[in-house]
């Protein structure tokens, strides 16, 4: 669960604000002074904190200058009753993650929830390490030792010291999100910002601003100024996935950006100095974009000064019985499988046939759901079959229909290998509900809540349960 604390001098705002991230699903830890906050902050392990501008004594400042100082990444966002243009520039030049008016109409809850869960999103990843090669734990960690892999390692090695941008391509499930965040840890950056922005994931009218930010009345709906992406990863490492979705107009003003360092907040006139690493990946092939006039070739190749391509799993078979070990180490304790067990040689030989359009992360959630499945047996040959029938209609493998699946789990309940089928069909079924949903969405979860037709609280606890980042990306 992740820890929000809550800096607030007045109990009224500070127990409703304490009961709406409650609602999200957060733990919240609250503190009535800035001196009390850091002190929390000394003894807790927090994903954001969430200040008041001004309190007796000290100030939401003087928290932005000692964090910055002592947890440059540890995100801050500044609250204020008024929109004060002084309080959003000098919070911006301390180094603040972002800064909003508290809310106060319900209309203005949706946005500081949504940025409160960016923040997290972005402080995870930038506290969970991602191992390279022979994983030793079971978080984040990029897997492989065949001969094509050990190139990427090497690579990754080559450039992460290095000032330079780099650009990550390859198909959608490669991991190159794993790859940009191995760049950022072992990079002289690793201490400041890690700032993840999907490009296909945003609107187009809301890219620009959500990059490089807006001055308040700059558009309909613009309230109040708004800190860009790059202003939060000021000295840190901004990760543009999906680069290839994105439009011509915001291609230009990203290329300026990279030759000038410095932006102009959509609306205003300021110019504001941008000291920041660029690593931008793709699933899509920018060479036939640039002779289609889709993307620019002076942006292509001032991203390109480091390339690092990932091979496609089906060109590293080799790889799968490791993958696979690993995830079983991973899902087995969250899957309640207290003895789980390698699946047997021809399971592993099948899973080495396929060519695995999702890539390794097809492979991950096959092997989540067959644990699912096999509980504490062996998973099967049978089992990854129809797994993979299901997901893919073109294959002809087994009975594909739901019945029949339905009648394989309730055999094996009848042979006492499963306690409760409805439970494990549901969880299946509701993994690819919320999967699907979401990635249509482009990770907005109101919408993809609303199409399924429950509770943004609902949304986010199903997206932790299973494991998928609030804002699912392609990479």
């Amino acid at each position: 669960m992740s820890k929000i604390l809550l800096i607030d001098d007045e109990p009224s705002i500070r127990d409703a604000l304490k009961h709406l991230f409650q609602s999200e699903g957060y733990e919240v830890a609250l503190a009535t002074s800035a001196a009390e906050g850091l002190a929390a902050v000394n003894t807790n392990d927090f994903q954001v904190v969430v200040t008041d501008w001004k309190m007796p004594n000290d100030s939401g400042m003087d928290v932005i200058k000692s964090l910055r100082a002592s947890q440059p990444r540890l995100p801050v966002i500044l609250m204020t009753g008024h929109d004060t243009p002084v309080a959003a520039i000098e919070a911006t030049k301390l180094g603040a993650y972002d800064y909003i008016r508290k809310p106060g109409t319900p209309e203005e809850i949706p946005e500081l929830l949504d940025l409160v869960a960016k923040a997290v999103a972005n402080s995870r990843r930038m506290s969970e390490p991602v191992e390279l090669g022979n994983a030793t734990h079971v978080g984040d960690a990029i897997v492989g030792s065949s001969r094509v892999m050990q190139d990427v390692y090497k690579q990754i090695g080559r450039v992460a010291a290095t000032p330079i941008t780099v650009l990550i391509r390859g198909e959608t499930g490669s991991g190159k999100e794993l790859v940009a965040r191995a760049i950022y840890q072992h990079s002289q950056r690793a201490g400041r910002p890690f700032i993840e922005v999907n490009c296909a994931a945003i609107p187009e009218t809301l890219l620009e601003s959500e990059l490089f930010g807006h001055e308040r009345g700059a558009f309909t709906g613009a309230h109040q100024r708004r800190i860009g992406r790059f202003e939060q990863a000021h000295q840190g490492t901004i990760f543009l996935d999906e680069i290839g979705d994105m439009s011509a107009n915001t291609q230009a003003k990203l290329l300026r950006v990279l030759q000038d360092r410095h932006i102009q907040r959509l609306g205003g006139r300021e110019t504001i100095e941008t000291d920041v690493r660029v690593i931008a990946a793709t699933h899509r092939n920018l060479e036939e974009a640039m002779r289609q006039s889709t993307f620019r070739e002076d942006l292509y190749y001032r991203l390109n000064d480091a390339l690092i391509t990932l091979p496609p799993l089906r060109e590293r078979r080799e790889d799968i019985p490791e993958l696979v070990r690993f995830f079983i180490r991973r899902y087995s304790a969250e899957l309640g499988s207290s003895q789980p067990s390698m699946p047997e040689p021809d399971a592993i030989a099948y899973l080495q046939e396929q060519t695995w359009p999702g890539n390794v992360r097809e492979l991950r959630n096959v092997i989540r759901e067959s644990l699912l499945l096999a509980r504490d047996a062996p998973i099967t040959r049978e089992i990854v079959e129809r797994l993979l029938a299901q997901k893919t209609p073109g294959r002809t493998t087994g009975d594909q229909s739901m019945a029949g699946y339905v009648a394989q789990l309730l055999a094996k309940a009848k042979r006492g290998e499963l306690e409760n089928v409805h439970a494990a069909l549901t969880e299946i079924v509701e993994r690819e509900l919320y999967s699907q949903a979401l990635r249509l969405a482009g990770g907005d979860q109101s919408k993809a809540a609303g199409w399924l037709g429950v509770s943004r609280p609902t949304m986010r606890d199903k997206l932790l349960k299973y494991g998928f980042h609030p804002s699912q990306d392609e990479s």
